[in-house]
C-alpha cells in the first residue's frame, strides 16, 4: 500500500475578536485510507497572549496513513473556541484544509467561519455568550448542506506540515 506521513504542528491562530483561544482538531479521510499510527483528533491548550493579536499553540500533529488510492484524500478540520474569565467556552469558528498532496514542508492558512443565528439569538449571544453550533460536525468538511448555512467569517488557523509520500509510484497511484 502507498503511505502518507504527516508531521507538523498547529502553529496558532490570528484574527479572532478576543484572546484566550484553544483549538479542537480532527482528521477525516475516505474509505480507502487507514490510519497506521497517530491520533485521529486532539485539542490544544488555551493561549492568552497579553499584547499580541495571535494565539500560539505549537501543537504537534503526527499521522501515518496507508491508502489504496487518492480518493478521499485526508482533511484536517478545526474548531476554534474562546474561553472567558469564568471558564465558559464559546465557539469562535469552524474550518478545514486538505492535507497537501505534494511532499515537502507546507505553510498553510485555514480560514474559519461560524454560523449566525436569528436576530434574537445574536442579542442573546451578545449578553449571555454561547451561540449557534452545528448539529452535524460533518458539515465542516462536506459541502452537501453547507450552502444553506448563514455564516460570518472569523480568523485564521496557521499550520506547518511536512508531507512524506512512500510507494505511490510502486502501486501506480498518481497525485
Amino acid at each position: 500500500m502507498a503511505e502518507v506521513h504527516v508531521i507538523g504542528q498547529i502553529v496558532g491562530a490570528s484574527g479572532f475578536p478576543k484572546h484566550s483561544l484553544f483549538c479542537k482538531w480532527g482528521v477525516h479521510c475516505g474509505g480507502a485510507w487507514k490510519i497506521l499510527s497517530g491520533l485521529r483528533e486532539g485539542q490544544t491548550q488555551v493561549d492568552n497572549p497579553e499584547s499580541e493579536d495571535a494565539a500560539y499553540f505549537a501543537h504537534p500533529i503526527d499521522i501515518h496513513f496507508a491508502t489504496k488510492g487518492i480518493q478521499g484524500w485526508p482533511r484536517l478540520h478545526f474548531q476554534i473556541w474562546h474561553q472567558d474569565s469564568f471558564g465558559r467556552n464559546e465557539l469562535y469558528g469552524y474550518g478545514f484544509v486538505h492535507i497537501p498532496t505534494s511532499p515537502g514542508t507546507h505553510e498553510i492558512d485555514c480560514n474559519t467561519w461560524r454560523p449566525i443565528g436569528s436576530f434574537m439569538e445574536s442579542v442573546s449571544q451578545f449578553f449571555l455568550g454561547g451561540g449557534p453550533h452545528l448539529k452535524n460536525p460533518d458539515l465542516i468538511y462536506s459541502g452537501a448542506d453547507r450552502y444553506r448555512l448563514q455564516t460570518v467569517a472569523m480568523g485564521t488557523v496557521h499550520l506547518r506540515l511536512g508531507i512524506i509520500l512512500r510507494n505511490f509510484d510502486k502501486f501506480g497511484i498518481e497525485c
